[in-house]
């Protein structure tokens, strides 16, 4: 069985991963539009993985539903947090393919702290107007089942560094965390903010790993440019399902390369929603749920 899948169409081709349908290349044209990693290897920061039933952390890796406390596995040690979901290590199987689309599927739980069983479909398809994406959650149990999702891609807006790409998206509102372990503390204005970007600006040397809200959707879709001075760039577009968009610089110590891409994920709820219950997804048995999102050159 292969463990990966090429797609092209329109000038664009991309490469998605059986493990954790994580999107491995996206080029336009030749020229990247995510940050790539290698074939066969392990996938390095979450690149392009499909993050859920939970998008971003629990704190503790505990959270209770329904009057049950559960606790799951917490992945990221030294912040004491359970980081991105349970289906980023699970391989995907393939239920359909064809030269510019894909479907793979997934079961997640039951499992330690996750005693749910919600059956994962992932969708991916390439025209002239870039890669779209949607994924659909199913509750395949008889009881209700706690759910998030979002997309983990680094966008590249193209060869100049980072600090130097106009990014742009009309968030009016983020949520302020925690230093040590990024843990929500409370939902700030933008406005007279480093993080306003509601008009066109340069990155510069401003670091972040935060959550924006108060989304402007247009026709039902929000929308987020990175463009780089040289011309070319890049853009995503996401549906009303992601009333969250996490953001992230992608800041390494050194002496490991930083700042390489701009994570961009727009997320069904915010972090820690497990044990907030912000915009947190009860899917009951039966139910299904849908998030859908585009990635396209500029």
């Amino acid at each position: 069985m292969s463990t990966e899948f090429p797609l092209s169409a329109g000038g664009y081709t991309a490469v998605v991963t059986a493990r954790a349908a994580a999107l491995r290349v996206l080029r336009f044209k030749g020229r990247d539009l995510v940050v790539p990693f290698p074939e066969g290897g392990p996938i390095p920061d979450y690149r392009g993985v499909i993050a859920a039933p939970w998008p971003n952390r629990i704190a503790d890796g505990t959270y209770s539903f329904d009057g049950a406390e559960h606790r799951v596995a917490m992945n990221e040690p030294e912040r004491a947090t359970a980081l991105h979901g349970l289906a980023f290590p699970l391989e995907w199987a393939l239920k359909e393919s064809d030269a510019g689309s894909l479907t793979l599927s997934c079961t997640v739980g039951p499992t330690a702290g996750y005693p749910f069983v919600v059956e994962l479909s992932a969708r991916f398809m390439l025209d002239d107007a870039g890669l779209h994406t949607s994924v659909t959650a199913r509750n395949a149990a008889d009881v209700a089942a706690p759910y998030g999702v979002c997309p983990h891609p680094y966008l590249v807006a193209g060869t100049s560094p980072l600090d130097d790409w106009v990014l742009e998206f009309a968030a009016d509102s983020f949520l302020e965390v925690t230093p040590d372990r990024l843990l929500p503390v409370g939902v700030v204005g933008v406005e007279g903010h480093d993080f306003d970007f509601r008009s066109p600006r340069a990155i510069g040397s401003t670091e972040i790993d935060h959550a924006f809200t108060g989304i402007t959707f247009d026709g039902g879709l929000a929308r987020l440019s990175l463009r780089d001075p040289a011309g070319t760039g890049v853009g995503m577009s996401w549906d009303e399902s992601c009333p969250w968009l996490q953001i992230h610089t992608a800041d390494k110590p050194a002496p490991v390369p930083g700042r390489i891409g701009l994570a961009v994920e727009p997320m069904t709820c915010p972090p820690d929603a497990f044990n907030s219950g912000t915009d947190l997804i009860r899917l009951e048995p039966g139910a299904e749920h849908t998030a859908s999102w585009s990635i396209y050159a500029l």
